[in-house]
């Protein structure tokens, strides 16, 4: 019985209470910026719809280095910042 109680508490979706744009460059701004462009809200969510424990980050910098989308191709990303000034009001943050 204790399998069924934690399989279902890893499919229950997290859903943020709040969501506010970015208004400045930051590393956490720029995984967000990775994750939303591959077409995921978060780290949350990506993980939940993926099934992974770990997304791959460059150890240099701590960016993320590939993402899978909701149609299994790959988004490979760079060790330096991708993110430019002006789509950082583009990113969402959400907040749980």
């Amino acid at each position: 019985k204790k399998s069924e109680v934690s399989g279902a508490m890893a499919k229950a979706e997290i859903k943020p209470k709040s969501m506010y744009r970015a208004k400045t460059w930051s590393d956490d701004v720029e995984n967000l910026y990775r994750f939303q462009q591959a077409g995921y809200r978060d780290e949350v969510e990506y993980k939940q719809v993926k099934q992974v424990d770990v997304v791959e980050c460059w150890p240099e910098t701590g960016f993320i280095k590939k993402l899978q989308r909701r149609d299994n191709t790959f988004y490979y990303y760079n060790k330096q910042r991708e993110c430019e000034d002006k789509d950082v009001p583009k990113v969402k943050v959400y907040v749980y």
